[in-house]
């Protein structure tokens, strides 16, 4: 098909508007538009066309015997349209919400509150895919990201739902006998760190230390990071709040605390997001502020 012949859609609805509707002010209407504007489409297709689709000539405005045909198979392209649509959209909206976020997160904070988000929404299908590589979100496969950081990913829409605190923390066995006073005294020691990250060294750039750890270092999936931590495999930096219970028990002690702009995140494409993917983000916003 050569699309450079074809007249701009907008005048070929206008035209089957008319058609459909039998006059100008009722297809203005059907369109949200003025009826100046309907015959002014309609007068650009004609142009285009070369030739009357509309005779002027009587009292009331009539259909041409080519402005019959052109609306015969407006009527059938635009209906094709229209169930192709409807087709697309209750497919997209019986898909599952897919969803990435890192296995810690999913582990410490989501999973417990997902039970809640399934009452209220049984008739939403949840994929969760934890891991610790950011995904491109650009390439389609998930409909929203949860992540961790100061809100600037390239090209996305990101929205806080989530501050949190940073620690860094260890098991005292591990630090037992040694005066932690400065970051710089943590060089030395084991760290442990999630897949996909590179926590350690960030973290000690932040504090104005421009030497890597020179201790041995770990990377683990997060569902295995917090057992390592704890026991004794090395120093950590986690999110606080999913620590809590380990610092209050002493299982873990907390070296250092730091307070940013930072926290998680809801990560989407941007235009419009999906209506269940809506609801799953405005109950993430609610969680946040619980």
């Amino acid at each position: 098909m050569d699309w450079m012949k074809m007249p701009p859609l907008s005048a070929l609805r206008a035209f089957a508007a008319f058609a459909e509707r039998g006059g100008v002010a009722e297809a203005g209407d059907s369109l949200n538009v003025s009826h100046a504007a309907i015959s002014q489409q309609i007068r650009a297709l004609e142009k285009h066309l070369d030739m009357s689709l509309v005779d002027r000539h009587g009292r009331a405005l009539e259909l041409t015997l080519a402005g019959h045909r052109l609306a015969q198979a407006l009527q059938l392209g635009f209906g094709a349209i229209e169930n192709a649509v409807q087709e697309l959209a209750k497919q997209s909206d019986a898909r599952p919400v897919r969803i990435t976020c890192t296995p810690m997160f999913a582990a410490k904070w989501l999973m417990p509150r997902l039970g809640e988000f399934r009452e209220r929404h049984p008739e939403i299908d949840l994929i969760l895919d934890p891991t610790g590589a950011v995904v491109d979100m650009h390439k389609g496969d998930f409909d929203l990201a949860i992540r961790y950081g100061d809100g600037h990913w390239g090209g996305l829409e990101a929205e806080m739902f989530l501050p949190v605190q940073l620690v860094v923390t260890a098991a005292p066995a591990l630090i037992a006998g040694r005066d932690i006073a400065s970051p710089s005294d943590l060089l030395d020691l084991p760290w442990v760190e999630e897949l996909g990250t590179t926590e350690a060294g960030a973290w000690m750039r932040s504090r104005g230390v421009d030497s890597e750890p020179r201790g041995p270092r770990v990377r683990l999936p997060g569902n295995l990071l917090l057992d390592a931590v704890v026991g004794g495999q090395g120093v950590a930096v986690k999110i606080r709040e999913f620590v809590l219970d380990e610092l209050a028990s002493g299982r873990l002690v907390e070296l250092f605390r730091e307070e940013d702009a930072r926290g998680y995140h809801i990560v989407t494409r941007p235009g419009v997001v999906r209506p269940a993917a809506r609801k799953f983000a405005a109950w993430l916003r609610r969680q946040g502020t619980v």
